[in-house]
C-alpha cells in the first residue's frame, strides 16, 4: 500500500477513522503519508464518496485499510470499541451527538483509554447556535467572511475558487491539533476532546484580513472590499498565444521592474513608489498592461520576467500539473502505478513514495479484527 523508509514521522501511530467525504479523510490521508496506520472504519454501504465521488475517494484514502462495522449494532459497536482501546487517535465527522447516540463519543472511549486523542470535525462545531445546521464549503465561507472578500473589488459577494478551501482549513487544523495533542500526551500521559469547526478554521485563515480591517477601523476609517482586492500590477493576463500568465508585482522594486520589461508608458512617476498611489490606479495600470502583454507568446514573457526578477507564473491546468518542470523537479506529481497522484509536500526524512491506491470496502476486516 504505503512504501515507506525507516523512520517515518509518525510510524507506530494507529487512527481510527470513522470520517467521510473530504475533511477528515483528507488530515488521515495525509498522516498515512508520513507513516501513520489509519484504519478506515465504514458502515456496511461503506463511505459515501465511494459512490458520489469515487476519485476522490480514492484519492483521499489512499494507503488506508478498510473495516466494516454496524456501530448501531452491539457486537459490531463491542468490536470498534476494543479497537479503541489500543488506538492513539479517533477522528470523526457526525453531525455534533451521532456519535455519542453510537456509543462511541469521547467519554465513552477515553474511560477505556485515558490516553486517547479523539477528533470531531463538524461543520459548525459543537457547540453555539448553528451546530446543527448542515453544511458545504460555500456555506462556511460565507459565515467566516471568506465569500464576502471574494470576488471582483466593487462586485457582489462570490466564492467560485475550484480548492474547497473550508473543508481543507479543517483537515489542516486537525492535523495540527492531533499532533499538538500527540504532544501533550507525551507529557501528561493523558488525551483530550478536538472540537475542530471547518467555519471556525477557515475564519482563522481570513485573520490576516481581518487584523487590517480591525486596525483601520480602530484609527476611525473603514476599509472596503475594494481597498481588499484592489492591488495594482497584480492580476492574470492572456498572451498572444492564448496561454494565460500571472503578475504579481506588489512591491515597489517589482513593480518598477515591471514597467521597465513591458516598456508600458505613464507610470514612471515617483509618486507611484507608493503603494496606496499604485493601487488608486489599479485600472489604469491593468488597462495599459493587458494589450501589451497579449502582444507577444508566453514563452517571451517567461524569458523576459525571469531575466528581469519579475514575479509571474503560467496559469497550468491540471492537465499541465505533471509537465510543469518546476513541480517535476520537486516530485510533486508522482505515478504511482495506473495513477498520477500529488506527493506529500514537504521532504521530510522517513518519507517515501506515495501509497499506490485507497483500499476497497472492508477489505481489511478479517485481518484486523481478527487480530483483536
Amino acid at each position: 500500500m504505503t512504501i515507506k523508509t525507516a523512520g517515518a514521522p509518525l510510524a507506530g501511530l494507529r487512527i481510527l477513522d470513522l470520517s467521510e467525504l473530504l475533511p477528515g479523510p483528507y488530515a488521515t490521508q495525509q498522516m498515512v503519508e508520513m507513516g501513520a496506520e489509519v484504519i478506515k472504519v465504514e458502515r456496511p454501504a461503506g463511505d459515501g464518496a465511494r459512490t458520489l465521488f469515487p476519485a476522490l475517494f480514492d484519492t483521499v484514502n489512499r494507503g488506508k485499510k478498510s473495516i466494516t462495522l454496524n456501530l448501531k449494532e452491539a457486537p459490531d459497536r463491542a468490536k470498534f470499541l476494543k479497537l479503541a482501546e489500543q488506538a492513539d487517535v479517533v477522528i470523526e465527522g457526525y453531525r455534533p451527538g451521532v456519535a455519542k447516540r453510537l456509543g462511541v463519543d469521547y467519554e465513552t472511549l477515553c474511560a477505556f483509554n485515558p490516553g486517547l486523542i479523539y477528533c470531531s470535525v463538524s461543520s459548525y462545531g459543537q457547540t453555539g447556535p448553528a451546530r446543527d445546521w448542515p453544511g458545504h464549503d460555500l456555506n462556511y465561507a460565507a459565515m467566516a467572511g471568506a465569500a464576502w472578500i471574494s470576488g471582483e473589488p466593487e462586485g457582489p459577494p462570490a466564492y467560485t475558487t475550484g480548492v474547497p478551501i473550508g473543508d481543507l482549513s479543517a483537515s489542516m487544523y486537525a492535523i495540527i491539533s492531533i499532533l499538538a495533542a500527540l504532544r501533550g500526551r507525551d507529557a501528561t500521559g493523558q488525551g483530550q476532546y478536538l472540537d475542530v469547526s471547518i467555519t471556525d478554521t477557515l475564519t482563522s485563515w481570513v485573520a490576516p484580513r481581518y487584523g487590517v480591517w480591525d486596525a483601520v477601523r480602530r484609527q476611525g476609517g473603514a476599509l472596503t472590499k475594494a481597498d481588499i482586492l484592489r492591488r495594482a500590477a497584480y492580476g492574470i493576463f492572456e498572451t498572444a498565444d492564448r496561454r494565460h500568465i500571472t503578475i504579481g508585482a506588489i512591491e515597489t522594486h517589482f513593480f518598477r521592474r515591471l514597467i521597465r520589461a513591458t516598456g508600458i508608458q505613464g507610470f514612471n512617476d515617483p509618486s507611484l513608489d507608493d503603494y496606496a498611489t499604485r493601487c488608486a490606479r489599479t485600472e489604469e495600470i491593468r488597462d495599459a498592461l493587458a494589450p501589451v502583454i497579449a502582444a507577444q507568446p508566453y514563452n517571451h514573457w517567461a524569458d523576459l520576467f525571469e531575466r528581469e526578477d519579475v514575479p509571474f507564473a503560467m496559469v497550468n491546468s491540471l492537465d499541465d500539473l505533471a509537465s510543469d518542470p518546476h513541480l517535476s523537479a520537486r516530485g510533486m506529481v508522482r505515478r504511482v502505478g495506473e495513477a498520477q497522484v500529488i506527493a506529500f509536500p514537504v521532504p521530510m526524512q522517513g518519507i517515501g513514495a506515495p501509497a499506490a491506491r485507497a483500499p476497497t470496502l472492508g477489505e481489511h476486516s478479517a485481518e484486523i479484527l481478527d487480530e483483536n
